[in-house]
């Protein structure tokens, strides 16, 4: 049986995918006490690498959200494969954005709120978080956005 949040992520029409395997020599995750540290998440979707491009040099701030949106779902997926069960999370503390941009963008808060929208829409007030949102030079891969997060569970 799944739980009240997959419930949710159901019926926002969200199936979590598989975890992403580090691609250098790190761990997608660490537990501590009752934190949760998750190692930076890019937007990887069922067919790969999506959103590699730059904000401000051909992606507008939609695309640089949709792109942080499906950060935090790899976020999610990385949170129940380290917890099992996403209800045991209690909050979201932070996440930081990495916004891949040109040096004239300035948008960077709004494209990061694709990812602090779905956590709060997946996690209600749980998913309400501080947070970072930072423009690059770039990112790995090309990727337009890359988030992490610091979450507490139970």
């Amino acid at each position: 049986m799944t739980g009240n949040t997959e419930q949710k992520l159901d019926s926002l029409g969200i199936t979590l995918p598989a975890p992403a395997t580090p691609a250098a020599n790190y761990v997608p995750f660490v537990k501590t006490g009752n934190l949760l540290m998750i190692s930076g998440q890019v937007p990887v979707g069922p067919n790969g690498l999506e959103y590699q491009g730059k904000l401000g040099d051909g992606f507008d701030v939609e695309t640089g959200q949709k792109a942080a949106r499906l950060c935090a779902i790899n976020l999610l997926a990385q949170a129940k494969a380290a917890l099992g069960d996403l209800d045991r999370i209690t909050q979201v503390v932070k996440i930081t954005g990495f916004v891949n941009s040109a040096p004239d963008f300035g948008d960077h808060p709004a494209v990061i709120n694709g990812a602090s929208d779905l956590l709060v829409e997946a996690l209600g007030d749980r998913g309400k978080h501080a947070r970072a949102a930072v423009g690059m030079a770039s990112l790995p891969f090309g990727v337009s956005v890359e988030v992490d997060a610091i979450i507490e569970f139970k």
